[in-house]
């Protein structure tokens, strides 16, 4: 830790920043710190390798958490760890919150719209809550290791994969290869940078050593000629016909045309880098992301009380009481605790009957969730990979009312396989919730056989969709913040009301991620420890 706040002095933050940091440190523990320093944006979140040593145990206080989500239940087991008396309250029937992965038998229902039970094969699923860890997510991995749930890689970026854009000029409605898009738009562009590098356009810019060193790269990474430096295209964009035995070398591909490319902007398909939530290689748990859900479930499920709805918050000098609703038979039940740990998204709380200030109410009204959409297809032939040598990755296309197309990272090359259909946000996907299941799936499927025609139809077995802003106890896929609300609204609901404390991925810096609702968790069971032991 000294050698991060001496970085911090090396980087222009200043000795009064830094002594400011050691204070926070020592006054609110790391969640007073990871809050002070995503407001300067120097955030240090989803670096969190562990959950914080909780000093002096919990001194037979208790504590009442809603909602049994990933944040729920991570605070359920570090706080009983401590030695905290911890009652969870789910107005689901399992825990997870959105962590969910529809197969055989999962029920779900949509408010004013359908209850879907998932018909997939036995061994097929679909993620259609969180699907993807990144490398960077250490919190989430951490739980991975520590409750033994098996991981597997994700492949998240294939060069291979197919995209399809309806509206991208003189390659319109033309299936490609990620890679061709990709070879041809480097190996033009650093063509011409080259060139103007020879002919002596750059020697301004450039000494001779740098002129050297950067065709040297130029040439290497855009496949160009050493001699002409010209472009001609390469194997690595695929062939018209692969080698093989014998005498059979292969035919290479032709290269696009570059002004095609220019006009098409497909460039935009790819950046020097993915983001860095978005990496080539990512993780996923082995045989769908509820198993991640499932262990947290299994240490502290006896902890839970389902079909429990929360219907009223209430603050005290020294307690806080919830009351509560057995949602199948009405009974109310009234609980008293010390502290109160709330994973209810916003969306949800800022609907019920709570005892908080209008300034706290006023702060919540500074989120929103958006609205999203996921679509699982399940096929009996896994043609991508069969007919077409495609591994996982995405679809990239503009199809109307689609959004993210994903190839299965998993099972591979077994019979069947599940994929997912679309995945959409905003406007298109609060546009297609209005969609029945049946209808919803042709959107699908009629997508699809714009770019595997003849395959995606006839191959084709059952579908599984969700619209996440519809779903009760959820409405909505993920929350977002504004600049301004990040500023004034969210560290105002960081603080709490009296003896309530907020968490889950609404209070981080990782919104729709599981390292958010778990790292927000740490944040806030810390604060309220130091509270306790104040």
């Amino acid at each position: 830790m000294s050698a991060f706040f001496d970085h911090l002095g090396q980087s222009g933050l200043g000795t009064t920043r830094r002594e400011f940091l050691v204070k926070a440190l020592a006054a609110g523990g790391s969640g007073l710190l990871l809050a002070t320093m995503n407001a300067w944006g120097a955030g240090i979140a989803s670096t969190a390798g562990a959950p914080p040593v909780l000093q002096g145990g919990g001194r037979g206080k208790k504590v009442v958490i809603l909602g049994a989500g990933l944040a729920g239940m991570t605070a359920a087991l570090e706080l009983g760890k401590a030695g905290y008396q911890c009652e969870v309250i789910e107005a689901r029937s399992y825990a997870g919150g959105r962590c969910q992965t529809a197969r055989r038998g999962f029920t779900l229902s949509e408010l004013g719209g359908e209850t879907q039970v998932c018909d997939f094969d036995e061994g097929q699923y679909i993620n259609h809550g969180p699907w993807r860890i990144p490398f960077c997510h250490r919190s989430t991995l951490h739980y991975a290791a520590e409750l033994g749930v098996p991981l597997e890689l994700y492949n998240n970026d294939n060069d291979a994969a197919y995209i399809y854009y309806e509206n991208a000029g003189p390659l319109s409605g033309k299936r490609l290869r990620r890679f061709e898009v990709k070879a041809d738009m480097r190996g033009n562009v650093d063509e011409l940078l080259a060139k103007s590098i020879r002919s002596g356009q750059m020697d301004q810019t450039l000494s001779a050593e740098d002129k050297t060193l950067l065709l040297e790269y130029l040439v290497n990474e855009g496949y160009l000629n050493r001699d002409d430096l010209t472009y001609r295209g390469t194997n690595g964009r695929g062939y018209k016909v692969y080698p093989g035995a014998g005498n059979q070398p292969g035919v290479e591909s032709d290269p696009l045309g570059f002004g095609d490319l220019l006009k098409s902007k497909l460039g935009r398909i790819y950046r020097s880098v993915n983001d860095i939530m978005s990496q080539s290689t990512m993780l996923q748990a082995v045989g769908g992301m509820d198993q991640i859900a499932k262990a947290f479930e299994r240490k502290v499920g006896h902890l839970i009380r389902y079909g429990t709805e929360v219907t009223q918050i209430r603050n005290g000098k020294d307690k806080v009481t919830v009351q509560c609703k057995d949602l199948k038979t009405g009974a109310l039940r009234t609980l008293e605790a010390d502290f109160c740990l709330c994973t209810i998204p916003l969306s949800v709380l800022k609907q019920m009957d709570t005892d908080f200030s209008a300034e706290f109410k006023q702060a919540m009204q500074g989120n929103a969730y958006m609205p999203t959409g996921k679509m699982g297809l399940q096929f009996n032939r896994r043609f991508w990979e069969l007919d077409h040598q495609i591994y996982g990755g995405h679809i990239g296309n503009d199809i109307k009312n689609i959004g993210i197309i994903s190839l299965p990272s998993t099972q591979w090359q077994g019979p069947k396989g599940t994929m997912l259909g679309y995945y959409n946000f905003g406007a298109t996907a609060a546009e297609v919730s209005a969609l029945s299941h049946k209808e919803r799936t042709e959107l699908a499927l009629a997508a699809g056989e714009k770019i595997f025609p003849g395959e995606y139809r006839k191959h084709f077995a059952k579908s599984f969709s969700v619209a996440w802003h519809r779903v009760q106890y959820s409405l909505g896929g993920f929350s977002t913040w504004s600049g301004e609300s990040r500023k004034t609204a969210f560290p105002r609901l960081l603080e709490g009301e009296g003896r309530t404390l907020l968490a889950g991925e609404h209070m981080s810096y990782l919104g729709g991620w599981m390292a958010g609702a778990i790292e927000s968790s740490w944040q806030q069971i810390e604060r309220m420890h130091a509270r306790n032991a104040a």
